[in-house]
């Protein structure tokens, strides 16, 4: 897919306020480290992540939306009768009815001819959110819209802290590894067309690839809303996940240069989807990218789904990381397996 309008005006986020560190997690797994013979350390050793943060017990995910896009919306002083497209894309929501993309439309006061709807695709929300936001900027249907996104880890790693405390069982604890990584955070991005942009962020293109064959390798569920008041369950086989992960990352890549007609010394940088430093090491030796092109934040922030991607490239560019005309990569992939990977014309 190949675009000539679409921009990236802003990115908004708001960060968790209880930071969990790795160990704070060990020091409640202590009976089930005993037992399993494991010494403390070992999280943050096998992960990379010295520590996540959580939002409050009672927080809505509309409430970090809201603050998040009201951030985007500031920063770029763009009226609010021209945000055509609202799309709310995290796994975690309030209710499965109604969109959470309309309790956060209503936060914002967006005007009532917005298109506002949901989308939930693993870890890739965000980006699939970006794209179609760009197609309907591409096509003429709106001048600009907004993809925002709020991730909670917090139910989840508690229930399975609890799970692990009973069982004590190193099988159950090697599929609740990725889970314990989890973090939380809001994130929003503001896309328009030419005409309206401060900006000269152009979303040039990308492409997606899927090995849907390998849909059983990470599951979270039920469907409930976050906090969910049935049980939930999230397994993940962090090792198929990596092996088949990268293998369609590859193939992905390949698609992505093609397409995109890049010469071997691009992209100028790129963020990745904030796994961990297992999954960043070998994701870039696999491309052949060099460590100096990523930006991560997975050591603090932990992995948010939605959230890792834009709130590292938001980060990066605060902190000036991305020079003017570098073409910018963002590399996604999500359980299901889906690959998603777009190009930006800083």
């Amino acid at each position: 897919m190949l675009f000539s309008n679409p921009y990236i005006d802003t990115f908004g986020y708001e960060l968790a306020p209880n930071v969990v560190t790795s160990e704070d997690i060990e020091e409640k797994l202590a009976s089930l480290y005993e037992a399993i013979h494991i010494k403390k350390g070992q999280l943050e050793f096998m992960t990379g992540i010295r520590e996540r943060r959580f939002w409050d017990p009672d927080f809505k995910m509309s409430q970090g939306a809201i603050l998040a896009g009201e951030k985007a919306i500031e920063a770029s002083g763009i009226d609010r009768d021209n945000i055509g497209m609202l799309i709310y894309a995290g796994v975690c929501r309030d209710n499965l009815e109604p969109a959470t993309a309309s309790v956060v439309a209503d936060g914002l006061k967006l005007g009532h001819n917005a298109h506002v709807y949901d989308i939930s695709n693993a870890c890739l929300g965000i980006l699939n959110g970006m794209i179609q936001v760009g197609n309907a900027i591409e096509l003429g249907q709106i001048r600009s819209g907004l993809v925002v996104s709020c991730e909670s880890s917090r139910q989840i790693v508690e229930l399975t802290i609890e799970k692990l405390r009973k069982s004590r069982d190193m099988e159950l604890f090697k599929k609740a590894i990725a889970t314990l990584t989890g973090g939380s955070g809001a994130v929003a991005v503001l896309l328009t067309d030419k005409t309206l942009t401060r900006k000269n962020h152009r979303l040039i293109g990308g492409v997606v690839k899927n090995a849907v064959e390998h849909h059983r390798l990470c599951r979270w569920g039920p469907d409930m809303g976050i906090p969910s008041t049935v049980p939930q369950v999230m397994e993940t086989d962090s090792v198929g996940v990596l092996k088949n992960g990268v293998k369609l990352g590859i193939e992905t890549f390949a698609a992505f240069k093609k397409i995109l007609k890049l010469n071997d010394d691009k992209p100028d940088k790129i963020i990745c989807h904030q796994v961990g430093a297992t999954h960043q090491r070998t994701i870039l030796n696999s491309l052949g990218i060099s460590e100096e092109k990523d930006f991560s934040t997975y050591r603090f922030l932990g992995n948010i789904g939605t959230v890792s991607l834009p709130i590292t490239a938001a980060i990066a560019a605060e902190r000036d990381f991305f020079c003017e005309r570098d073409l910018v990569g963002f590399l996604g992939i999500g359980s299901g397996l889906n690959c998603l990977m777009l190009a930006v014309k800083w």
